[in-house]
């Protein structure tokens, strides 16, 4: 046994290779340019998705998602995967014990010109050994760098896992919204489209009283035909919208959903506390992931280096032989072996300066993908704070548009049934009418989707409700 205690106090000794990681400083200012509150203490990240998605129905298939997402689900077995490969890269550094019994049989021939002669004989041998094989003790730290490094890829993966569940309560809010638009924009077509008809035939019957020219006729038909093509447009936009959201859910559409809330109602938190940039580093699972990603290199490298030293192997057993098994455990037939062996590099045709070189490369674009994941997550805010200011005050305008269109609208018409002015007229102010509504609309989905896409770029949609949990760190 104690052969079995040298090679762990050894280990447990080892050096370390491994350069001191020193991260890049911020890519970023400290501050967001257009944020008046980023002083507080406040992150959007804690708002649950609950809380940030108050539609029951949008809750329904967020909560589907997450239990059905093939991505979801892929991401979750890369976890279990890195893990493993982690458990692999941790039980190189513990010498591995091995038990073998064995049992050989064996027939000699007979020899009759030997003095005296050899008879045919039968023989028997019982072995039983414990021992490990080549445990290479971790003088330089190759191991324990490799160990390391797998610890930090499995620590990436799990963030990876996430990320992609905030892009994907994120991605199933952006999708229901988008058919909540389909749907109310070709349930506007629908009433406009029958409102134009009324309008048709409005004008079919005062061409029959010869009240008004043929033109008018052609006019009111060529926009019945502008609205039917357009409701169309609509309808294949509600199927697309679904499909999109089917595939996000993972499966089919629960059928006991509660009914849907229209776009105005929707009660989506736009106004988001940001907080500071700095918390970005520890709120986005993608900054921290590109960090991990950045350690495991840094830990190559040690490898890479620690592979130009010599490497210290042992190679030891303990047992018994006997060519009887009653005797297998009797003082006399205990054996052993001790068998270590150093291997010093003296030529390898550039290989290990080579993998060094690697080595550090890859360090340098994880530092390059740190930087770049910083980069994108304070855009992504930065973006959301410009939207979060401006759509508010946008679609209150455009509310007044549509206000003041329908008001013309209403004007129009009756101007036209008094005869007063042309048909022409009536044509364009209901067609602004029309296009002021559907513009409306689409600034209320352009608003949802700017917080969900804020809400993302926080870090936030990693728990239903209350704040997000902290991972602990090893």
């Amino acid at each position: 046994m104690r052969l079995l205690i040298l090679p762990i106090v050894l280990a447990l000794s080892a050096c370390s290779m491994i350069p001191a990681l020193v991260k890049p400083a911020l890519p970023v200012p400290t501050a967001y340019t257009t944020e008046a509150d980023s002083g507080t203490h406040a992150n959007a990240a804690d708002l649950g998705w609950r809380a940030m998605f108050g539609d029951p129905r949008l809750q329904r298939l967020i909560e589907s998602a997450l239990n059905d997402n093939r991505d979801l689900r892929l991401a979750a077995l890369n976890v279990q995967a890195a893990e493993a490969q982690y458990g692999i890269a941790r039980a190189a550094r513990l010498p591995a014990v091995d038990a073998t019994g064995s049992l050989t049989r064996q027939r000699t021939a007979a020899d009759a010109d030997a003095n005296p002669p050899v008879l045919e004989a039968t023989q028997k041998q019982f072995g039983v050994n414990v021992g490990l094989s080549a445990f290479e003790i971790d003088l330089f730290g190759r191991v324990r760098s490799l160990s390391d490094a797998a610890f930090a890829r499995y620590l990436a993966s799990d963030q990876g896992r996430r990320a992609v569940q905030i892009a994907l309560v994120g991605a199933v809010a952006d999708a229901y919204f988008a058919e909540r638009l389909a749907q109310e924009q070709r349930q506007l077509a629908e009433r406009t489209l029958g409102d134009w008809r009324q309008s048709l035939d409005l004008a079919r019957r005062l061409r029959a009283a010869h009240q008004n020219s043929g033109l008018d006729v052609a006019q009111a038909e060529g926009q019945v035909a502008s609205a039917e093509a357009d409701l169309e447009a609509r309808t294949r936009a509600v199927a697309q919208a679904r499909n999109a959201l089917r595939l996000l859910v993972g499966a089919e559409l629960p059928v006991d959903l509660p009914e849907p809330l229209p776009l105005e109602q929707q009660p989506v938190v736009t106004q988001l506390p940001v907080g500071l940039p700095s918390e970005l580093l520890l709120r986005r699972p993608d900054i921290l992931q590109a960090e991990q990603n950045l350690v495991a290199a840094n830990a190559d490298i040690g490898a890479a280096r620690a592979a130009f030293f010599p490497r210290l192997s042992l190679t030891t057993s303990l047992g018994f032989i006997s060519p009887a098994m009653s005797s297998l455990f009797d003082g006399g037939q205990r054996v052993w072996s001790f068998a270590p062996q150093v291997t010093l590099p003296l030529f390898e045709g550039g290989r290990l300066r080579s993998e060094l070189r690697l080595a550090e490369i890859r360090k340098s674009s994880a530092v390059a993908e740190y930087e770049r994941a910083i980069q994108t997550a304070f855009r992504e805010v930065a973006d959301g704070l410009a939207g979060r200011e401006t759509f508010s005050r946008q679609i209150e305008a455009q509310t007044r548009v549509v206000a003041s269109e329908a008001r013309r609208t209403e004007l129009s018409n009756l101007r036209y049934r008094a005869g007063v002015e042309g048909r022409l007229e009536l044509l364009d102010s209901q067609r602004q009418l029309y296009a002021a509504r559907q513009a409306l609309l689409d600034l209320r989905r352009a608003e949802f989707g700017n917080a969900v896409a804020l809400y993302k770029a926080l870090g936030g949609g990693l728990t239903d409700t209350g704040a997000a949990p902290v991972v602990a760190a090893r």
